[in-house]
């Protein structure tokens, strides 16, 4: 009698995703450009990160050695960084090759660039898209692997980060996050020696809440002084208190710990998504302004005690609306009262007509761009205080659908 076989059909192979979480931290490179290799006939494959200034995209090799860093604002790397879209390059006339530079990005969180080299004629619309799609499971492996990794926070970096920096970028969020109801860009400068100032974020089905936080004091004070602040904003917000109450209990610790010597000035927001309500707590000196149309104003609000100056400081929350197409721009001290030359602050002189050149701007890069204005404002890039803006657009919700989340 004939034997029969028993074996079972070979399954679909693994996919690129499943492959790369299966991959030890420091080795997504090099399996990224393995499988990119087998599967798209890919002859070069670069991760570049960007610096935490903003200024260049950095190659990640072996470490402490890497080559040279490509400027954001040159070239199709840069392109594809700035406009968050595929750009396709020819690298060589006299062998044919194509190379294609896609955005590595969470969630609207920009991070980098992937750049494959591929044979001429390889980079049809099918193969471009699936590329995309791989960038954006490197991208999101990439985050992950930062928790046991440090190999992709030290490539980002043109120089060595001060102690006070580095606590202050392990605390943020991210430097972006986007859904269909908004999308949030936002930058910090001096970004290798931040000390106090801080935004943060937090998102559920049907609101978002942001604060955005200036710890007075430099260096490490500021830094520790406002990690209790974003700590304890965190820990009553977790907590599904409301946020006045978030700002009263975030007040209460930072008094217990320094007794009213130090002291954080915070702006709270909470937006309903579905509405446009938005509701504030003005704790301090951090300024809200609204872009609507060809019309920019401040949103006034009540200006209240910074978390932690008084024992059991009452708050009050002042309601506002934001529409379609708004922009808000929330400006920390170091931006709005940074003086010139000749004692002018940047609210006075240059913030207008900044506000009004970066219109047009998606919110990353017109965040950056107003700090590009107050270092021309300041007369130099070495800032007297932090400087941190943030600016989100608002979309609104056309129906009573759920949207992705951060």
């Amino acid at each position: 009698m004939d034997s029969v076989s028993t074996s079972e059909p070979a399954g679909p192979a693994p996919s690129a995703e499943s492959l790369l979480r299966a991959t030890p931290p420091h080795e997504l490179v090099a399996t990224a450009g393995r499988l990119l290799a087998e599967r798209v006939g890919a002859e070069d494959v670069t991760v570049l990160l960007a610096d935490y200034g903003l200024r260049v995209l950095q190659p990640v090799t072996h470490l402490p050695h890497t080559d040279d860093p490509i400027p954001v604002h040159k070239g199709p790397a840069g392109r594809a960084f700035l406009s968050q879209t595929p750009v396709v390059e020819i690298t060589s006339v006299s062998s044919p090759t194509q190379t294609v530079h896609l955005p590595l990005s969470v969630r609207g969180d920009r991070h980098g660039v992937l750049s494959v080299r591929l044979p001429s004629g390889a980079t049809d619309t099918t193969t471009v898209l699936q590329l995309a799609d791989f960038a954006t499971a490197l991208a999101h492996e990439v985050i992950t692997a930062g928790r046991d990794t440090d190999l992709y926070l030290q490539a980002r970096r043109t120089r060595r980060l001060t102690l006070a920096a580095e606590m202050q970028w392990q605390l943020l969020p991210g430097r972006g996050c986007a859904r269909r109801e908004y999308v949030i860009g936002a930058h910090l400068e001096p970004a290798y020696t931040i000390g106090g100032d801080n935004f943060d974020w937090s998102t559920d089905a049907d609101h978002l809440t942001l604060t955005v936080t200036d710890g007075m004091g430099q260096g490490i004070d500021a830094s520790l002084l406002t990690s209790l602040a974003v700590g304890a904003l965190r820990n009553a917000r977790r907590a599904g208190i409301g946020l006045v109450d978030q700002a009263c209990l975030a007040d209460q610790a930072l008094f217990a710990q320094y007794g009213g010597k130090k002291y954080a000035s915070t702006l709270l927001l909470k937006f309903d998504l579905a509405s446009g309500t938005v509701r504030a707590v003005d704790a301090g000196s951090p300024q809200l302004y609204r872009q609507r149309d060809d019309t920019i104003e401040q949103i006034e609000l009540e200006a209240q005690l910074p978390l932690g100056m008084f024992e059991e400081t009452p708050y009050e929350e002042q309601v506002f609306h934001v529409e379609p197409g708004d922009r808000l721009i929330v400006l920390s001290t170091g931006v709005h009262g940074a003086l010139s030359g000749d004692g002018g602050t940047f609210a006075e002189r240059a913030l207008r007509q900044t506000l009004g050149a970066t219109r047009e701007e998606p919110p990353h890069e017109a965040a950056r761009a107003m700090v590009d204005g107050l270092f021309e404002h300041f007369g130099s890039r070495e800032l007297a205080a932090d400087a941190s803006v943030v600016c989100l657009d608002w979309n609104g919700r056309a129906d009573a659908g759920h949207a992705e989340v951060c």
